[in-house]
């Protein structure tokens, strides 16, 4: 694969991009393990949003952009990125880890920051797919958590520039190919609304018409790409009707979707976090689906 190597990190804009401060702290990374063997960091104030790619042994051509949740307050490396990224990997997809602007950390017009950089990362892929050894047909967008919102947001509005031109690549379309949600913030409503991920990305007094506006199952239309859902009925964080309205959305719109309802798993199990529990088997179930819509297959 021509150019691209495993840790390289592509930046997404040229120079500062839109919206953010020419100066601003340096970026922030914490490590919340309880563990000496295993890290699980999170990462804020990021100024420079870029990709990382993990590429596989033998890629097929396929993409996948990962953006890992953390409440839009920071993002996850591990257990929502490279852990995927390794596993898809087996199967010839080459991933791109998305460290995106947060929205709360100073940029203007911050909540669009995060939507803003996801399209951006589909278009910068699909852009340079032919030099990358890519298919430009064969983008996805995988989100977890909060990220979910973010992706579910792009999954109908890839094409809705939210950034002033600034090169050829902001004439590509930002639409994904096929998307996959794990245990995703969908709405911003009560009563289901995760409420750390709505005060982040609208501010603590959001108006109603902002929150109506900004709910991921609000936004869906026809021209959404195939999704599979992933997530955990006991999952105390983000609850399941999230996923549940996101679901009902894209049937309404004739999207075709698969969704996966787990008795146990809680919140933010990844990979690395489903145990023995039957939920472990999440990423096989999504494997079978990309096989099936063509994704493995070319």
């Amino acid at each position: 694969m021509a150019d691209l190597a495993t840790g390289q990190e592509i930046a997404l804009w040229p120079g500062t991009p839109p919206g953010t401060p020419e100066v601003m702290g340096p970026q922030q990374v914490r490590d919340t393990s309880d563990s000496i063997f295993f890290t699980h960091r999170g990462v804020s104030h990021i100024s420079r949003p870029r990709l990382t790619v993990i590429r596989p042994e033998k890629p097929n051509g396929a993409a996948m952009i990962i953006a890992p949740g953390g409440g839009y307050s920071r993002i996850t490396l591990e257990v929502e990125g490279r852990d995927i990224a390794e596993w898809f990997g087996r199967f010839g997809i080459t991933s791109f880890i998305l460290t995106y602007r947060l929205p709360s950390e100073g940029h203007a017009n911050g909540r669009n920051v995060p939507m803003m950089d996801a399209q951006r990362a589909v278009r910068l892929v699909r852009a340079n797919a032919s030099g990358w050894g890519l298919d430009p047909n064969r983008i996805g967008l995988v989100g977890a958590s909060a990220a979910g919102h973010m992706a579910a947001s792009v999954l109908s509005e890839g094409d809705r520039l939210l950034n002033p031109v600034l090169d050829a690549v902001d004439g590509q379309s930002a639409r994904p190919d096929f998307g996959l949600l794990l245990y995703p913030v969908v709405t911003l409503e009560e009563p289901f609304v995760h409420r750390d991920s709505r005060s982040c990305l609208l501010g603590p007094d959001a108006d109603e018409d902002s929150i109506v506006r900004y709910s991921a199952q609000n936004r869906i239309t026809g021209d959404a790409p195939e999704v599979f859902l992933v997530l955990a009925d006991d999952d105390a964080s983000v609850p399941a009707e999230n996923a549940i309205m996101l679901y009902q959305a894209l049937r309404r719109a004739g999207v075709r979707t698969e969704m996966h309802v787990f008795r146990e798993g809680a919140h933010g199990f990844g990979i690395a976090r489903t145990g023995s529990l039957p939920v472990g088997r999440w990423p096989e179930l999504a494997r079978a689906w990309l096989e099936r819509i063509g994704v493995l297959t070319g």
